[in-house]
């Protein structure tokens, strides 16, 4: 039987990686995002390398919509064997927590949580079923620990962590593993990356960063995923230290 993961969030850097990632060990890959063209363009890409890959448009801040987007899934490849989430809302709108209302809580609760929890109630019988399945996802080091006047988003994604922990603890010995990336570095090949060098270039007062590949972060997902022997990874190691 033929293994397909569904990655939602197909956008440049770790969400592309993954895909990639997982067409080469062999998986049928759903590439979801709202964007047609730059998902054709991979699927292109993967199809030129022998991988069979299927391109869904999809608004991933649309809960209700969960259904008719996981039939649609179903219909390409079945009940995938593993899902990838790590979609991000269009305005970040790091705010410091002074300020933070519940309105902007609000706002980035269902592409932070909400369909992730659709999409796992859709997709998680059958993995229990097989006895085999992955839930897998790649966010911001921020869901981890509080940082001054990083508050809004990363709020809620401490609360995806906090979900995905416990998932972790529940399904483990069902054969489903859950596994989660929390990334303290720049992602080469993303906007935020050519925003955060032009701004460099510029002379502007930006932190120092380290950079990350996302082909060496869908590595680390994939071996995460491959051995099952951790349910999380910092990067980079050692970044929660002190």
């Amino acid at each position: 039987m033929t293994k397909s993961i569904a990655v939602f969030g197909t956008g440049p850097g770790v969400g592309q990686a993954v895909a990639r990632r997982y067409g080469k060990e062999g998986y049928e890959v759903v590439l979801v995002a709202r964007r047609q063209e730059p998902l054709d363009r991979l699927a292109g890409e993967l199809s030129a390398g022998g991988v069979t890959a299927h391109v869904i448009t999809a608004d991933l801040d649309r809960t209700d919509a969960v259904p008719a987007l996981a039939g649609r899934i179903r219909a390409s490849v079945g009940d995938p064997t593993a899902l990838y989430y790590g979609p991000a809302p269009t305005d970040l709108a790091f705010v410091p927590a002074v300020g933070l209302t519940p309105e902007q809580l609000q706002d980035r609760m269902p592409i932070t949580l909400y369909t992730l929890l659709a999409l796992v109630r859709e997709f998680l019988p059958a993995m229990i079923d097989r006895g085999d399945g992955a839930v897998l996802s790649a966010q911001g080091a921020a869901a981890v620990r509080g940082r001054p006047n990083m508050s809004g988003w990363p709020t809620l994604l401490a609360a995806q962590r906090n979900y995905l922990q416990s998932l972790a603890a529940e399904v483990a010995g069902l054969g489903v593993y859950v596994g989660a990336l929390y990334i303290g570095t720049r992602i080469t090949g993303t906007p935020f990356d050519a925003d955060y060098e032009r701004r460099r270039a510029r002379g502007e007062a930006v932190p120092d960063m380290p950079a990350a590949d996302p082909a060496e972060l869908a590595d680390l997902l994939w071996d995460m995923h491959a051995r099952r022997d951790r349910q999380e990874t910092h990067v980079p190691a050692g970044l929660l230290d002190g």
